[in-house]
């Protein structure tokens, strides 16, 4: 058949890493390859086994947002103690310093990064106004009142402070409003009448006059359904929505791009969300809801519960379930996660702060993206014992780096992926971000195997000449970059779990004095030998020479 191709032809091929592909002519013989640094975890008894990835080039299953990676700022103040911790200290978005370098840095380092600026507080928080003589009072803890906290109140001294600081860290912002502003909650939590826009209109015109650009606008925070604190049915919130949309056409009137409107920040609630999303209309450009999946922070079963794959597959749930009724409401609303920490009630110290986390946090990722979630917005970027950053020393934790560099590698295309062999291994993959080809992310949640991988992509397409050129073509291509991968292998450190300190291919990242992420440099292999995933590990695996369909 090769004798009968002209120059330059194309055809459609299966290409298997770390098996015998005959089918382009190239011999890739498997072999183990032992990743300098990398050490044994938790046994000195590591068993061996093997797997394969097929990853369908075909067409995407899912077109995740550019800046897909998104984090929170929380109101939360240093009053704020869960099970006896209070973990919270200056991060709240009042007191936050943004002077530290580690601080700007870690959010320029994604330009862009979202951040959404929200969470309980935001349904008490009034917005000063430029004509207000009152001092501007934070939240203080109080017997009676609501979610146990007086009414704050945000100075445009502040906001303007916090803008600026955005602008030149090149984040996207979308702002949490007060859904009850002016509004009476009943003693069984239940809202009275429709929303007063007022005083956000009032903020809304002071942000638009003083330049500042926010990326989207987003209607209070967990009243959907039952609600924390507070509730407001699906058909006020609906018309609540409206208000907001109409708002924003008539502030941003003169911007050919608008915000989006967001909401509603809460759980989801199927028969609320159906009917949220029916009586909304056109109104609502993002449906958020908010995951804490494994339950409260106080919880001592959490590192069981993320290294179980049958507990992590029933996180599939909620994305499936909102994805299928934007299906059938025939909306051009999108769907995000607003809020994800995994662990309730601010997290666990020593697990939501350490490299075990990325198991759980990786796989959420992964899975959103597979149901065509556009944005994942993680509780939070500094705060409680679940951020990105150390709250007290805005280090980044294990998850910050497992963020970073999905974000670099990850690219907007989903592709279906599947994995044969241990249930214990997970599996994704993306077309890339920044080249051609696919990135693959591999995720062991055993302990005790180290698992051999290899990889077989269908529908790539390659060109080759008569048998004879193309023979000495792969021949001559072995030692290129076409035929070479880059890995990324996360570890941590000594082997522990709760380690806050994680190894990129055997190297600790750490933050240098002068506040600077350090580079997050992948390994180069041989395309031909398989992936080698170390037992309690996280492969990226970037595929730059191939070129597939479901990417061009």
């Amino acid at each position: 058949m090769a004798s009968n191709m002209t120059k330059r032809s194309k055809r459609r091929v299966i290409v298997e890493i770390g098996l015998l592909v005959g089918t382009i002519g190239l011999c890739l013989v498997v072999v183990m390859v032992w990743i300098p640094g990398l050490k044994r975890l938790v046994s000195e008894k590591v068993g061996f086994s093997e797997g394969m990835v097929h990853v369908n080039g075909t067409s995407s299953i899912g077109l995740i947002d550019e800046d897909f990676i998104c984090a929170t700022l929380d109101w939360w103040p240093p009053q704020k103690c869960d099970y006896g911790s209070c973990s919270w200290g200056s991060s709240s978005i009042f007191n936050l310093d943004l002077n530290v370098p580690i601080l700007f840095n870690a959010i320029k380092a994604f330009s862009p990064l979202k951040l959404r600026l929200g969470g309980t507080l935001q349904d008490r928080l009034i917005y000063q106004r430029q004509d207000d003589q009152e001092p501007c009072s934070q939240f203080t803890k109080t017997n009676d009142g609501l979610f146990g906290y007086t009414q704050g109140c945000l100075s445009l001294s502040r906001w303007d402070e916090l803008n600026i600081f955005f602008q030149k860290s090149r984040a996207k912002v979308i702002f949490g409003l007060n859904a009850l502003s002016q509004r009476e909650v009943k003693a069984d939590g239940s809202v009275i009448g429709p929303w007063n826009s007022s005083d956000a209109e009032a903020f809304m015109k002071y942000t638009v006059d003083k330049g500042y650009t926010i990326h989207g606008w987003e209607l209070g925070n967990e009243l959907s359904a039952h609600g924390i604190g507070a509730s407001i049915g699906a058909d006020q919130y609906a018309l609540d929505t409206i208000s907001l949309h109409n708002l924003v056409q008539k502030v941003y009137k003169a911007f050919e791009v608008k915000p989006v409107v967001l909401g509603p920040g809460g759980f989801f609630d199927a028969n609320w969300f159906t009917e949220f999303v029916s009586k909304s209309k056109d109104s609502l450009q993002v449906i958020t809801q908010h995951i804490y999946n494994l339950g409260p922070g106080v919880d001592n079963h959490l590192i069981e519960k993320i290294l179980d794959p049958s507990y992590l597959d029933g996180g599939s749930q909620p994305f499936r379930d909102v994805q299928n009724i934007l299906k059938k409401s025939k909306t051009s609303t999108v769907a995000w996660v607003g809020e994800a920490g995994g662990a309730y009630n601010s997290g666990r110290n020593q697990v939501t702060n350490t490299f075990v986390f990325s198991f759980w946090y990786l796989d959420q990722l992964g899975m959103a993206a597979l149901y065509d979630t556009k944005t994942y917005c993680r509780q939070t970027l500094i705060g409680g014992n679940y951020g990105l950053l150390n709250t007290d020393t805005y280090t980044p934790n294990p998850d910050y780096y497992s963020a970073l560099l999905w974000h670099r590698l990850m690219g907007r295309r989903v592709l279906s992926t599947s994995f044969h062999g241990t249930r214990m291994m997970r599996s994704y993959a993306h077309c890339s971000r920044r080249s051609n080809g696919i990135t693959i992310l591999l995720i062991n949640l055993d302990g005790i195997t180290k698992t051999k991988v290899g990889v077989s992509v269908e529908n790539v397409t390659i060109s080759v000449a008569s048998k004879q050129q193309t023979k000495q073509t792969h021949s001559a291509k072995l030692g290129n970059k076409e035929f070479t991968r880059e890995e990324y292998h996360l570890t941590a450190k000594d082997g522990n779990l709760k380690s806050h300190i994680l190894l990129l291919n055997g190297k600790e990242l750490t933050v240098n004095s002068t506040g600077i992420i350090p580079s997050l440099d992948p390994i180069e292999v041989n395309l031909h030998d398989p992936i080698i995933v170390a037992p309690y590990s996280i492969v990226f695996v970037h595929i730059p020479g191939i070129h597939i369909q479901a990417c061009t």
